[in-house]
């Protein structure tokens, strides 16, 4: 892994058939017992990082929850800076630290609605959040791992950048289907396998009804 950056740390509950959510963005898969060991994993990273779909659908607070330790920062992706002031990210902001980052198209009305929040704005892309140059920033920030709980718009931003170094994705027993439901890695995706990212399996862990697979880059 480049120096220059955090390490990145892909974490996601998926269907049998590859599915975040279905097609009406429901996504609650994970079982009890995977959201503490979710809620342990966020434990020890820096930060989270999640787009401003993910915000929208599931209204996230993105906290640890029953384990006796601090938060980590909070990272949303929000090019235009649509985030609603409804959120629950920015009704805590205050409570949490947390980062907006969005592109220079960003409107300045969107702007001055978020100078009312202790958030900090970050202005990286021209249109859309450039990633690497995000995460360089964010190394000089003083964080050195983030976990990516994104959906597959963010995800794809990361994987065609080849800036993935870990995946914990746990393997939910479900079959949901349809073609408009969000697959862990949208985008436009790679043209052929050998142009893909390949990842190492390093560990495989059964609970109950679930399989947690863990690979490295």
């Amino acid at each position: 892994m480049e120096s220059f950056r955090p390490r990145v740390i892909f974490s996601a509950a998926i269907t049998l058939d590859g599915k975040l959510a279905t097609r009406s963005g429901d996504s609650k898969l994970s079982s009890k017992k995977d959201k503490i060991r979710v809620h342990k994993l966020r434990s020890k990273v820096d930060a989270i990082l999640i787009g401003k779909n993910t915000v929208k659908i599931d209204d996230p607070l993105l906290s640890v929850h029953n384990i006796k330790k601090k938060n980590p920062i909070r990272i949303i992706l929000d090019s235009n800076a649509t985030i609603s002031s409804s959120s629950r990210i920015l009704k805590t902001c205050s409570k949490i630290p947390t980062i907006i980052v969005v592109s220079k198209k960003a409107q300045k009305k969107n702007l001055q609605k978020l100078e009312k929040f202790p958030v900090q704005v970050i202005v990286c892309g021209n249109y859309t959040v450039n990633i690497k140059k995000l995460l360089g920033i964010l190394k000089k920030k003083g964080i050195k791992n983030i976990l990516v709980e994104g959906g597959g718009t963010t995800n794809w931003a990361f994987v065609k950048e080849n800036l993935v170094d870990e995946a914990m994705i746990t393997i939910t027993p479900y079959l949901v289907g349809g073609i408009t439901a969000t697959t862990l890695v949208d985008g436009d995706g790679f043209s052929t396998v050998v142009k893909s990212i390949r990842l190492k399996l390093k560990n495989v862990t059964k609970m109950k009804n679930e399989v947690i697979l863990h690979y490295e880059n």
